[in-house]
C-alpha cells in the first residue's frame, strides 16, 4: 500500500521534533517542552510506525526501546585503533611528561593542553555515515571490539542522526559510556527489591549494561555518554585542534563533558587537577583522574605514538578510593526510625585522602550476600563524603572457619524485640515509643497535627527538650513545668504558658488520633480509625491476637504483625500507662453506623468549606461509615464541592459523578443540628 506524502512528512516531522527534544533534555539539560507533550509526540510516532512499518527509519527515536536478543556479539575491526593512555600518579610524573613533550617538539614556550575528567566507564566508538548512526563498537583490545550497535541506540543522549548541514560522509566518534551516580543508586535499589545481585560500582554497572545480548535490558538502564575524540573522518577537513573537534561534536548534537578546559601551561594544569579533585565527590559521575592532551593536532602528529599509547596524551590518576584492611568487629547501630544497621569496625586504613576505621554493611541481607565475617580481609571503597562501604571479601586470605555474623533479636539500645518482615531487607526495633535511639522522631510524630495536634511543639523544640534531658518519651511532655520551659532558648514565659495550655488541651483526644500518634509501623489514619471502630477502646486492642486483627478490613498480615508486636513490648505499654496517668483520655468510640445511607460510600472533598474544616468533615463522614478518598475515580460515589473547587470537580463532572454542596454535607453529618 502506498503511503501518502502527508504521512511521510508527519513521521519525518515527529522524528525531528523528538530528536531535538531528546538533545535538549539529555545533552543540554535544558528541556523546553513538558513531559506530557513529549509523550504525546512519541506515542503518535509509535502509532504511525506500527500502522505503517514502512515509515520506520534507522534514526527513529522509537528504536531506543531495544530489539530482540542477540545470540552473540559480532566482532568489529577499528579503522583507526583505539589505543590506551600511559598513566602518571603525581605532579612530578606529569612534569616529566610535559618535559618529554617539549623536548621532542623543541618547544621553548609552554604547551597548550586540553584537559577533561577521566570517566570511570567503558570506551566506545560510534560510526556515522551521512550523519546516520550505523555502528557502535567497544574498545576490545584496541584493534578489534564488539558490535554493540543495538544497545548504544537505546542510550538517550546518543544522537541517532547528527545535527546540522556540515556533517561528513563518515565519522567515528569516540567516547565513554558511563552510569551517573544517581542512576547507579536507583538501579541497585531496583536490583535489591527484585532480589537480584547488586552492582559493585558504576563502571561495573555500565559495562554489564552495555554488553547485554538483549538490548531491551540495556534500554532500561540509566546509561549516558561523553564524547572525547574522533577516529576515522572522511569528507571534511580535520579540525585544527582537539578543542575545535569537541565544539564540532557539540554542534552535531553529541554530549561533551562540561568540565573540559583549555590550559595554557603546566601551572594551570596543576590548578585544574586540584580543583577537580575537590569537586570530585560533587560530580554527577565517577572519575578516577584527568586526561591531558596536547591541543594542537599538528603537534600531536609530530609527537606520534609509542607502543600502544600516544606520546601527546597522558592520564593523571587520582589516589585510589579503594584499599584493603581487616574487619575487627561488626556492631549494630539503631537509627532514628528504628532501623538496625550493621557497621564494620576496621583496622584503620588510609583511603581516598582520609583514614577510615568504619564501613557500613547496610543490612543483614547485604552481609549475607558479601559473606563478611569478623577477621576477614576486605576491600573498602570511599567516594567523596559517602560513608565508606565494604566492596568485597578477599576470601583467599580467610584463615580457618570464621563465625557467621548473626543480627540481634533484641534491640541493642532498648532491648525491645527486633522484627523483620519476609521480603524486607531492614530489621527494626519495635520499641518505638520508648527506644532512646528513636525518641526524637517518635515524639515529633506524636505531637504532629494529624496525631495529638500539640500546637507550638515544633521539631526544633522537641530536639531541644530531648537534648536538655527534659523528656525521654512522649508521656514526659505532659509532666513539663513552666520553670523548665521558660529557661529554654527562644522560649519566654508567655510562649511556655501557651505550650502548657496546648498540652492540657491535647489530653482530651479521640482514640483514632491516639492510636495514630503511637507511631505503630504502617498504621496510618485510616487504619487507626478502623482499629478504634472495631475494638472501641484500647484494652481490647492491646489484648487482641493477630487472628482477630486480620478480621479488620484495612489490616493484612504484615500490619497485624506490627500491631501485635508493638503491644507486646513492655516498654511501649509503660509509656501508654504514663500517658493515661498524665490525664490523656478519649471518649468511648461508637461502632460504625452500618445503617447510615453513607455506609460504604466513597466520598471526595474538594474546595474550601465555609462552616467546618476539611478534617472535621472527614471525621464526621468516617463516623457514618463512609470512605473518604483523596482523588476522584470511577469508584467515587459523591464529590462534596466547596468554594474554588478545581480539577477534582471537573473530573467528577466528566465521569457523571454526583456533586453536592456544603449544605448537603451538613445535612448528612448533622452539623449544627
Amino acid at each position: 500500500m502506498t503511503i501518502s506524502t502527508e504521512l511521510q512528512q508527519r513521521a519525518a516531522s515527529l522524528r525531528e521534533q523528538i530528536n531535538y527534544h531528546n538533545h535538549r533534555y539529555y545533552v543540554l539539560d535544558d528541556p523546553d517542552i513538558a513531559d506530557v507533550e513529549y509523550d504525546q509526540l512519541f506515542r503518535e510516532l509509535q502509532q504511525l510506525e506500527q500502522q505503517h512499518p514502512e515509515l520506520l527509519t534507522a534514526d527513529s527515536p522509537t528504536l531506543r526501546v531495544g530489539a530482540a536478543p542477540l545470540k552473540r556479539f559480532r566482532q568489529v575491526t577499528h579503522v583507526v585503533p583505539m589505543l590506551s593512555l600511559d598513566n602518571v600518579f603525581d605532579k612530578a610524573g606529569f612534569e616529566g611528561f610535559d618535559q618529554r613533550v617539549r623536548d621532542r617538539l623543541t618547544a621553548k614556550t609552554a604547551i597548550e593542553y586540553a584537559a577533561e575528567p577521566k570517566l570511570d566507564g567503558l570506551a566506545i566508538s560510534i560510526r556515522y555515515e551521512q550523519g546516520l548512526l550505523v555502528q557502535a563498537a567497544t574498545r576490545g583490545d584496541g584493534y578489534v571490539g564488539e558490535d554493540v550497535t543495538e544497545n548504544v541506540r537505546t542510550i538517550a543522549c546518543v544522537p541517532l542522526r547528527l545535527h546540522g548541514n556540515n556533517v561528513p560522509e563518515v565519522v567515528e566518534i569516540r567516547g565513554e559510556i558511563y552510569m551517573p551516580k544517581a542512576g547507579f543508586e536507583r538501579l541497585n535499589q531496583q536490583q535489591t527489591e527484585a532480589g537480584k545481585k547488586i552492582f559493585v560500582n558504576p563502571r561495573n554497572a555500565a559495562a554489564g549494561s552495555l554488553r547485554q545480548l538483549d538490548s531491551r535490558i540495556t534500554a532500561q538502564r540509566p546509561l549516558a555518554m561523553f564524547c572525547y575524540g574522533l577516529g576515522e573522518l572522511q569528507g571534511m577537513d580535520r579540525p585544527e585542534t582537539h578543542t575545535d573537534a569537541m565544539h564540532l561534536l557539540q554542534h552535531w548534537g553529541c554530549p561533551v563533558c562540561p568540565e573540559m578546559k583549555i590550559l595554557p601551561g603546566i601551572e594551570q594544569c596543576f590548578s585544574y587537577l586540584d580543583q577537580l579533585e575537590q569537586q570530585r565527590s560533587a560530580l554527577e559521575y565517577e572519575i578516577d583522574g584527568v586526561v591531558f592532551k596536547v591541543n594542537n593536532y599538528v603537534l600531536q602528529d609530530r609527537l606520534g605514538f609509542v607502543s600502544r599509547a600516544p606520546r601527546w596524551a597522558i592520564a593523571y590518576k587520582y589516589p585510589a578510593q579503594e584499599a584493603q584492611t581487616t574487619v575487627l568487629d561488626i556492631e549494630v547501630q539503631v537509627g532514628r526510625t528504628g532501623a538496625l544497621t550493621p557497621v564494620a569496625r576496621l583496622e584503620p586504613v588510609f583511603v581516598g585522602g582520609v583514614t577510615v576505621s568504619n564501613a557500613t554493611l547496610h543490612n543483614e541481607d547485604e552481609i549475607r550476600r558479601k559473606d563478611v565475617r569478623v577477621g576477614d580481609t576486605v576491600i573498602i571503597r570511599r567516594a567523596g563524603d559517602v560513608i565508606p562501604e565494604i566492596v568485597r571479601v578477599v576470601e583467599s586470605q580467610r584463615s580457618g572457619e570464621l563465625p557467621v555474623f548473626e543480627m540481634p533479636t533484641a534491640c541493642p539500645v532498648c532491648g525491645s524485640e527486633v522484627e523483620k518482615q519476609a521480603g524486607e531487607a531492614v530489621a527494626r526495633c519495635s520499641g518505638g515509643l520508648f527506644c532512646p535511639a528513636q525518641q526524637k522522631e517518635a515524639i515529633k510524630h506524636f505531637a504532629s497535627r494529624k496525631a495529638m495536634d500539640i500546637d507550638g511543639l515544633g521539631d526544633k523544640l522537641v530536639e531541644q527538650l530531648v537534648d536538655c534531658g527534659l523528656i525521654k518519651d512522649a508521656a514526659d511532655l505532659f509532666y513539663l513545668q513552666l520553670s523548665q520551659l521558660a529557661g529554654l532558648d527562644r522560649m519566654a514565659e508567655k510562649s511556655a504558658s501557651n505550650l502548657l495550655q496546648a498540652l492540657e488541651n491535647a489530653k482530651q483526644t479521640r482514640l483514632p488520633r491516639f492510636l495514630y500518634a503511637l507511631g505503630i509501623r504502617e498504621v496510618g489514619e485510616a487504619t487507626a480509625r478502623s482499629l478504634a471502630m472495631h475494638f472501641l477502646d484500647l484494652p481490647a486492642l492491646i489484648e487482641a491476637e493477630q487472628a482477630e486483627l486480620l478480621e479488620i478490613e484495612d489490616v493484612g498480615p504484615v500490619v497485624a504483625h506490627h500491631i501485635h508486636t508493638f503491644f507486646r513490648q513492655p516498654h511501649n505499654l509503660e509509656v501508654i500507662d504514663k500517658l493515661k496517668a498524665a490525664g490523656v483520655h478519649w471518649p468511648a468510640e461508637q461502632s460504625t453506623n452500618t445503617d447510615s445511607p453513607l455506609s460504604g460510600k466513597t466520598i471526595v472533598l474538594t474546595g474550601t468549606l465555609e462552616q467546618m474544616s476539611r478534617a472535621e468533615a472527614k471525621e464526621r463522614l468516617l463516623a457514618l461509615g463512609a470512605k473518604v478518598a483523596g482523588s476522584v475515580s470511577s469508584k467515587t460515589d459523591f464529590v462534596v464541592a466547596g468554594r474554588d473547587a478545581g480539577s477534582k470537580l471537573t473530573k467528577a463532572q466528566s465521569l457523571d459523578i454526583p456533586v453536592v454542596d456544603e449544605a448537603t454535607l451538613q445535612a448528612w453529618t448533622g452539623f449544627n443540628s
